[in-house]
């Protein structure tokens, strides 16, 4: 090879280095924030529930926001310490792991029915002859995913030992629970008061509530530098139901919210109590 052609090769190897890495380092840096969720229903629902909040959010802060849904709450945690995720919309005992394995930062809670808090319930089939959670022993229980401690936390604490139950079973979603009981396969399940309250009179009854419990939450990982996070608490503190628009992002995740509220760790210092002899 002659010196002009070694001499050309060089220069092509040099821009090749110099353009390349440009290329790789200027999708690192397009700024798209990605958005993780528990799985409270099957994926294409999840989707559509906080598809809306995810465009508003991408209008708000300027950069793109992604949708990285999680398949179950194991996944969802995990993603938010570790920052596979940005920000997530998570469960109390979610956020508290997360926060434990992960130095996750809560950004928000929601709101409920004009109430920054949660229940959680059991109920049983609309025509069912239970009437007491005494009435529950030897019965059969579905649960939702087996991380959600705080499920299982919540039927000990309305007086009801596990061991009690005749069986029980993890099945997931929510509306995997409304229809194993509609259809007789359980006894009985727990679902969020959201959930409860929709198919009240409408196939379900509810048998017990807990107490008011700090809410369904969104969580930002370690990865998220505090100038974004705190443009991320005003977008979701500025989503104001009285504005059409707002109202129609916030209905989208859950037709029972009425928006966000500011919240801190030390809310949720309950629900660490509730679960911890489950840890």
């Amino acid at each position: 090879m002659s010196r002009h052609q070694l001499l050309f090769v060089f220069k092509t190897a040099i821009l090749f280095f110099l353009v390349v890495p440009g290329i790789v380092l200027s999708g690192q840096k397009s700024g798209e924030l990605l958005f993780g969720s528990v799985a409270m229903d099957i994926p294409a629902v999840m989707h559509k529930r906080l598809k809306p909040l995810t465009t508003y959010l991408s209008k708000t802060l300027g950069r793109p926001v992604s949708l990285k849904l999680s398949p179950n709450m194991g996944t969802a945690i995990r993603e938010t310490a570790t920052g596979a995720v940005d920000m997530a919309y998570l469960t109390p005992v979610a956020y508290i792991n997360a926060r434990k394995k992960g130095q996750a930062r809560i950004i928000a809670k929601t709101v409920t029915k004009g109430k920054a808090s949660f229940k959680l319930m059991i109920v049983v089939k609309q025509d069912s002859p239970i009437k007491s959670v005494k009435q529950l022993v030897g019965k059969s229980f579905a649960f939702g995913d087996k991380k959600a401690l705080l499920q299982r936390a919540a039927v000990v604490g309305s007086g009801l030992p596990l061991e009690k139950l005749g069986s029980y079973q993890f099945i997931g979603h929510y509306d995997n629970i409304v229809r194993a009981i509609m259809i007789g396969d359980f006894d009985a399940g727990i679902l969020k008061d959201t959930m409860a309250y929709k198919w009240e009179g409408k196939g379900v009854r509810i048998l017990y509530a807990t107490p008011d419990l700090p809410p369904y939450n969104i969580t930002a990982s370690k990865n998220v530098d505090n100038a974004t996070f705190m443009k991320l608490q005003k977008a979701f503190l500025d989503l104001d139901p009285k504005n059409p628009e707002h109202l129609k992002i916030i209905k989208a995740l859950d037709k029972k919210y009425d928006g966000f509220a500011r919240t801190s760790d030390e809310e949720y210092d309950i629900v660490r109590e509730l679960i911890k002899p489950f840890n």
